[in-house]
């Protein structure tokens, strides 16, 4: 299964958390907010400049800068 970048999905699109690729304080802020392995994510929306982005995660909504988001990688849900 290919593996893309969590700023790649387009809106309403899913995925699954595959890996978090960065520098480890940030890599664990976001496992924190539970971009965790194996979690579906969904991408919501982005602001009218591309930046931030929003994402649905275990029940609530998260802004992320989307240069967090690009170090999200996603397996994308097929339909």
């Amino acid at each position: 299964m290919k593996e893309v970048s969590l700023s790649s999905l387009s809106p309403g699109e899913r995925g699954k958390i595959a890996r978090v690729a960065t520098q480890a304080s940030v890599r664990q802020r976001l496992l924190e907010m539970g971009l965790v392995k194996g979690t579906p994510v969904e991408f919501v929306r982005s602001a009218p400049m591309g930046d931030p982005i929003e994402v649905s995660v275990k029940g609530y909504r998260l802004s992320l800068r989307r240069v967090e988001a690009q170090s999200v990688f996603v397996v994308k849900e097929t339909k």
